[in-house]
């Protein structure tokens, strides 16, 4: 396993213009990160209004990862496929142009949603999933098609509180991996606790299906914290889908079981990527660095 960053853990330096994307690769390698996810908040590799693939750009990055010992491991982006006609369609060429730009980038997997984060309680039931089932997966196996044609795996992540659950993951991946062959599991060892099942489970039972894993940390707090920073409804604080309040964290300094996750990870055979997400309130260059040194040291604990 080689542990590393996504770029998604310095996003607030690159939303704010204090960190370029090539300066966060570099300051990733020499921070101890061995691979480099890129998550394009903060950046972008083509043009907002026409489409058009920066190609300098992903040059760029490419050498100053290659300048810095620091191998790029993979693209996640958003998306959302649950929608029907025109927008669907549209939503689909957009996620078939990000599988372009992943290929550019010289990378053989790439990440995009399916849904957005969550829903009320009543519309998120196991029949609605199942209801828009065949939606979301028609769709992802077209992209997967083509992601396979540019030698690209797509993969979904256990994200948000719709598509994302054991049963509910397994059922995506199985349908549509059946279809083209070339689809996986971006395995989240946090995102789990969002819809309250146990992480440690999870691993165990999905790590089989895993092609790539994201790391994380979280408090985990039966109560309202009391927390009153602005913009959000529960300060810096959100809860998952049976209520319990989360906060992200510097790894291995918050709630979850970060060792017992990487000892199961160990135990399935796992020898795949890990970058880590860094969600907290802590300065992100510190809490990533600690991060990185903590899981290394984990991993040779584990």
């Amino acid at each position: 396993m080689k542990i590393g960053l996504s770029s998604y853990s310095l996003v607030r330096l690159l939303d704010r213009g204090e960190l370029t994307l090539n300066q966060a690769v570099d300051w990733a390698a020499k921070n101890g990160a061995d691979v480099f996810e890129l998550v394009p908040f903060g950046f972008r590799f083509d043009d907002e209004v026409s489409g058009k693939i920066n190609k300098e750009m992903i040059a760029s990055v490419k050498q100053v990862a290659k300048d810095a010992g620091i191998r790029l491991c993979n693209y996640s982006v958003g998306g959302n496929l649950l929608q029907t006609g025109e927008a669907q369609q549209k939503e689909v060429a957009r996620l078939k142009r990000d599988v372009d730009i992943a290929a550019e980038l010289g990378l053989n997997m790439m990440r995009h949603d399916i849904g957005g984060w969550g829903r009320s309680l009543k519309e998120n039931t196991a029949m609605h999933f199942e209801d828009l089932l065949k939606t979301m997966t028609d769709a992802a196996i077209e992209v997967s098609a083509y992601a396979k044609t540019r030698g690209v795996m797509t993969m979904l992540e256990n994200h948000g509180q719709f598509v994302n659950g054991t049963d509910r993951v397994q059922r995506v991946i199985d349908t549509v991996n059946k279809a083209t062959g070339n689809y996986g599991l971006l395995l989240d060892t946090g995102n789990i606790i969002c819809v309250d099942e146990d992480p440690l489970a999870f691993v165990r039972i999905l790590a089989p299906d895993a092609k790539m894993v994201h790391l994380k940390d979280f408090y985990v707090r039966a109560e309202n914290p009391g927390d009153t920073a602005p913009n959000y409804q529960h300060g810096a604080w959100f809860t998952s889908k049976g209520g319990t309040f989360l906060r992200g964290a510097i790894l291995g300094q918050g709630d979850l079981d970060v060792l017992g996750t990487i000892k199961a990870l160990k135990k399935a055979g796992y020898t795949g990527d890990i970058a880590i997400e860094f969600e907290g309130m802590e300065d992100c260059q510190y809490a990533s660095a600690v991060s990185i040194q903590n899981a290394k040291r984990m991993l040779e604990e584990a």
